[in-house]
């Protein structure tokens, strides 16, 4: 493509999206909304392809809380028509029912099987300065036909999530020794049980759930139920730790204001407390070591569990930044989150009320017009709505269209879990997102990822 230089000509170019996710898709739209040219592209062959890997997981955020309003305004003259508000989709609902149509509206402003491999400045790599922010970015596109594009935008809103890049078992952020070795026999997803194919996987067996949050809850509850149905006997778990065990582990139960996020909490205390898992706490694992058809894990202080069938890993997201190399932006060094919103979200010293609703001010970075939104711009802290990033994506495309005033306005506010506390109550954040029993702003991920409403539990 030729090489606008000037504003008035790069104003014209569209601004890249890169995720037809809930928060790119929102992204498009509130663009769309602005009189802007966004243009989406997707890695995968539907919108929502990340959503619908959890597509059996149920959300524990309410239907009103996961349509952004711009994108209903774009729906609206199709005759769609909203869920009920008050209903909670699983994830394959809210592709098929939202984000699908969605894409479908935007039309050939959503492009699939195309992933972005790499942004820069036109001409100019991370070093040069000369009249760097006059230059539009270059995107390089690999689509899944083999073809190659270099894209030329105004802007780059990243919203490519997380979910490609879980955290390993090692305590250390690393893989443990022999983790890789042991591959087949480890899972770093919340299973789905009613998939016939998954579910003779886990029946019968002695599982390791390794996290501490909203994931390792769903995991262990559903556990807990394919243990008591008829072809479960024999089915445990044990739920391995970081940390210890205290009274804010299981979230705000009963006080918290997504009542299904408390709900569940309380269904993996009572896959405790009725024997279907038993916890090992202060379990930072080391090494995974191959038992014949089992493995055995090995912690920092040399403790080795009993012989497990499976693992499950929920330790955690993290962003993947690489085809991001040649930009400059400004990250905190610890959660990889931009430099203004780390404060915010850090799970260390956060308590309630810290997690503010924020949008272009804090989102911003030293290389112009290049935006981390949704969960990937809370890189690895892990208190994300999807709402939150409905109000990011609202933010930044006023910030595009000139509107200061509209930008900096903020108009949101985030339920809590009505559990108070401050630092130190956190445990490892785990792979949806949500912090582990402790601070009271723990709220589920981006995209909810690997969230879901409680199962019943009865006796093991």
């Amino acid at each position: 493509m030729s090489a606008p230089t000037t504003d008035a000509s790069a104003t014209a170019l569209p601004t890249v999206v890169v995720g037809a996710g809930p928060i790119g898709l929102a992204a498009a739209a509130h663009l769309v909304e602005r009189g802007l040219e966004p243009l989406v592209l997707e890695a995968g062959h539907a919108a929502g392809a990340a959503v619908r890997e959890w597509s059996h997981v149920r959300l524990f955020s309410p239907w009103a809380e996961l349509v952004d309003p711009a994108a209903e305004k774009l729906l609206a003259p199709t005759g769609w028509a909203a869920p009920d508000g008050a209903t909670y989709p699983t994830g394959g609902d809210w592709a098929e029912l939202y984000l699908q149509p969605l894409a479908g509206v935007l039309g050939d402003k959503v492009r699939f099987g195309a992933r972005v491999t790499g942004v820069s400045r036109l001409g100019r790599d991370r070093v040069v300065d000369a009249d760097r922010d006059a230059q539009p970015f270059t995107v390089h596109v690999a689509y899944a036909d083999g073809r190659e594009e270099r894209l030329t935008a105004r802007a780059v809103i990243d919203a490519s999530g997380t979910w490609s890049t879980p955290g390993p078992i090692g305590g250390d952020g690393l893989p443990a020794l022999g983790e890789l070795a042991a591959a087949d026999r480890i899972s770093y997803r919340v299973p789905d049980l009613k998939d016939p194919a998954v579910r003779v996987r886990y029946a019968g067996k002695r599982t390791a759930v390794i996290g501490s949050g909203a994931s390792a809850f769903t995991a262990l509850a559903a556990l807990a139920e394919l243990a008591t149905s008829h072809d479960g006997s024999g089915t445990h778990a044990t739920w391995i730790l970081r940390r210890g065990i205290s009274g804010s582990t299981f979230g705000g139960g009963e006080a918290d204001q997504l009542p299904a996020r408390g709900a569940l909490g309380l269904a993996a205390k009572a896959a405790v407390d009725n024997g279907c898992a038993d916890a090992v706490t202060g379990f930072r694992t080391t090494a995974v070591e191959r038992a014949g058809e089992q493995v055995v894990l090995v912690a920092e202080d040399g403790r080795r569990l009993d012989p497990v069938d499976e693992v499950v890993v929920l330790t955690g997201l993290r962003p993947d930044l690489s085809f991001l190399s040649e930009l400059r932006l400004g990250l905190d060094e610890r959660l990889q989150a931009p430099l203004d919103l780390a404060p915010l979200i850090d799970p260390n010293v956060h308590s309630c009320g810290t997690v503010y609703p924020h949008g272009v001010k804090e989102l911003a970075h030293p290389e112009k017009d290049v935006y981390l939104v949704g969960m990937k711009s809370y890189g690895r802290a892990p208190t994300f709505l999807a709402m939150t990033g409905y109000e990011q994506v609202r933010s930044i495309a006023a910030a595009l269209a000139g509107d200061r005033e509209a930008a900096e306005r903020v108009e949101l506010t985030l339920p809590e879990t009505g559990v108070c506390g401050g630092a130190g109550l956190f445990d490892e954040p785990e792979a949806s997102g949500a912090a582990s029993g402790g601070g009271c702003c723990a709220t589920p991920s981006t995209l909810q990822i690997g969230i879901g409403a409680p199962v019943s539990s009865g006796g093991c």
